[in-house]
C-alpha cells in the first residue's frame, strides 16, 4: 500500500492532479490559489498561480488589469504614471497635463529641460532669440512686445547709441542736448575731466566744466577780478560794459550793498547816495 497524498488543506488526494508545494504541505491547485492567490485591484478577482501578476506601490493587478484609464493601452512594458489614483500612460498624461512648447506646439515631456517665462513655456532648443535665431538656453534675455532677443541683438536693434562713440547705450547715461551719451563719454571739451553728476555749462554746442569755462569765457567781477560763471553765487549785476558779482556790487567808500539801490559811477568805482552827496 502506497502512503497517502493529500492535499493539505482539502485532504482530497494529488495523485493524478497538479499541486503546488509549500511550507505547510502540498496543496491542489483551487486551495493554493483560495489561500494564496491576491485579488486584482482592478477586477477584484483572484490572480491565479498560472497568470502573470504585477504590483504597484502595494497593488495587485492581472497582466491584462494593468492598462492606462485613459486610452486602455497595456501598461505592463510601458512607461506610466499614477494621477488620482488612477493608472496613466506617459503619453495621455502629457497630453492632459504637460506644458506644450510656444515655438512649435509639442509636449514638453517630463523630465526634459524647458524654459518658462510669465504663461509660456519652451524646449530649451525652441527659445531662440527673434533677430539672430539662437537658442538662448539659460543667459539673459529681453522681452519686447511678445517677441525675445538675447541681449547683443537687442542692443544693437533698440538701444540708443552715445553720441561720441556711437556705441549703444544700455543702462545709465547723460543727456546733453537732447543726445544721448554714456557717463564716461561726456567729457569737458577742454580738459575732458568727466562731466556727468558735476555742474557744467557750454559755449557753443562745446560743454565744459566750470573751471574751463570760467578760464576761457566768464567775465570777471570788476570787484573781486574773479570769473562769473552763473555757478554759486550766480546772480550779477551788469553797467556799461562792467559786471560784479551780486555781493560784490557795494559802495566803493562805505561798503553798503547797492543791489536794488540807486548808484553813482565816479570813474571806475561806484558810490552810494551818501557817499556821493559827501
Amino acid at each position: 500500500m502506497s502512503e497517502p497524498f493529500d492535499c493539505a488543506k482539502c485532504k482530497e488526494t494529488l495523485y493524478g492532479r497538479k499541486y503546488i508545494q509549500v511550507d505547510s504541505g502540498p496543496h491542489c491547485i483551487p486551495c493554493y490559489d483560495g489561500l494564496y492567490a491576491n485579488t486584482c485591484r482592478e477586477c477584484k478577482e483572484l490572480i491565479g498561480h498560472n497568470s502573470r501578476e504585477l504590483v504597484y506601490e502595494d497593488h495587485h493587478y492581472h497582466e491584462q488589469c494593468f492598462r492606462c484609464m485613459r486610452c486602455d493601452r497595456s501598461l505592463a512594458d510601458e512607461p506610466f504614471t499614477c494621477q488620482d489614483d488612477a493608472l496613466v500612460c506617459n503619453d495621455c498624461y502629457c497630453n492632459e497635463f504637460s506644458s506644450k512648447c510656444v515655438a512649435c506646439d509639442k509636449t514638453i515631456m517630463p523630465g526634459s529641460r524647458k524654459l518658462e517665462y510669465g504663461d509660456a513655456a519652451w524646449h530649451e532648443e525652441c527659445f531662440m532669440c527673434r533677430a539672430c535665431q539662437q537658442p538662448m538656453g539659460s543667459q539673459a534675455f529681453i522681452p519686447d512686445k511678445g517677441e525675445y532677443y538675447c541681449v547683443p541683438c537687442y542692443e544693437g536693434k533698440f538701444s540708443p547709441r552715445c553720441s561720441h562713440c556711437k556705441q549703444a547705450l544700455t543702462q545709465g547715461g547723460v543727456t546733453y542736448r537732447n543726445e544721448p551719451w554714456h557717463k564716461e563719454c561726456f567729457l569737458c571739451t577742454s580738459c575732458k575731466g568727466p562731466l556727468a553728476n558735476q555742474p557744467f555749462t557750454s559755449q557753443g554746442d562745446d560743454p565744459y566744466c566750470v573751471k574751463c569755462f570760467s578760464s576761457m569765457y566768464a567775465q570777471k567781477c570788476a570787484a573781486c577780478s574773479k570769473p562769473i560763471t552763473g555757478f554759486g553765487e550766480g546772480k550779477y549785476i551788469s553797467f556799461q560794459e562792467r559786471q560784479w558779482h551780486q555781493p560784490c556790487f557795494n559802495c566803493a567808500q562805505c561798503s553798503v550793498s547797492l543791489v536794488g539801490a540807486g548808484f553813482f559811477p565816479d570813474g571806475e568805482r561806484v558810490l552810494c547816495k551818501d557817499c556821493n552827496e559827501k
